[in-house]
């Protein structure tokens, strides 16, 4: 996915501009996040915007905000949402999570992110990939204490990371009495290891909801279950 425009069904995506192009990880988060009687809704570094456009696509009667670190990333993501059928429902923010978490009050139905993970990989050479791909500038800890501040109380926590990253973010979100309730295996195929999970967190403790979704089949067709997932956003559907 690293076209420098992609285009959905209702929407179009430049990307030339960040870090971090569209990938799957994105798309499959912004289609499966879910809750019921969504007014407003944070999309927890914005990048291209694609998150909080399929966001406010699903939800009509939602106001979306994001909030993006990256200058560059920032200002494809307005591009990205003026040009798009929901800009009056979107709104970017140019700040830091930890910034945005102590000066906003609001309280969100649902929060999602596609956050930075790797905190001990070695960095490349392109400083805004790299700002993109390492938690340098936003941890885990303060990733889970901006979001214990601004969930509304019965609202709910998306996000997608690998398998050994999704276990060590939900120790810390335990510590902020943020809970699990639902987690999507990501496979590549059927037989194939996990690559990605999606787990939602809230304040209840209840039974989690698991799935399991992969996106190909044995002769490298798309899956059903991925293409009904993404069948209202991805043209090739």
């Amino acid at each position: 996915m690293g076209n420098t425009v992609f285009k959905f069904k209702q929407f179009e995506m430049y990307q030339d501009r960040c870090g971090m192009k569209i990938s799957t990880d994105a798309v499959v988060l912004g289609a499966i996040a879910e809750e019921t009687s969504v007014k407003s809704i944070l999309d927890i570094g914005a990048g291209t915007g694609v998150i909080s456009l399929m966001l406010a696509q699903r939800f009509t009667e939602a106001s979306v905000q994001a909030v993006e670190l990256d200058e560059e990333a920032y200002l494809q993501s307005l591009e990205n949402v003026k040009t798009s059928p929901f800009s009056d429902r979107v709104k970017v923010y140019h700040a830091s999570f930890q910034d945005f978490a102590l000066e906003k009050s609001a309280q969100y139905d649902l929060i999602v992110s596609n956050p930075p993970y790797f905190p001990d990989h070695l960095k490349s050479q392109d400083l805004q990939r790299n700002q993109a791909l390492h938690n340098d500038k936003l941890s885990f800890e303060d990733l889970a204490k901006g979001v214990a501040r601004l969930l509304n109380q019965k609202g709910s926590f998306w996000v997608i990371l690998p398998p050994r990253q999704m276990e060590e973010f939900s120790h810390v979100c335990s510590q902020k009495k943020l809970f699990p309730i639902f987690n999507l295996k990501l496979r590549d195929k059927a037989a194939s290891k996990v690559i990605r999970e999606v787990q939602a967190f809230s304040f209840d403790q209840v039974e989690i909801e698991k799935r399991e979704l992969y996106i190909k089949n044995i002769d490298g067709s798309f899956a059903l279950n991925y293409r009904i997932l993404l069948q209202d956003f991805l043209t090739i559907f």
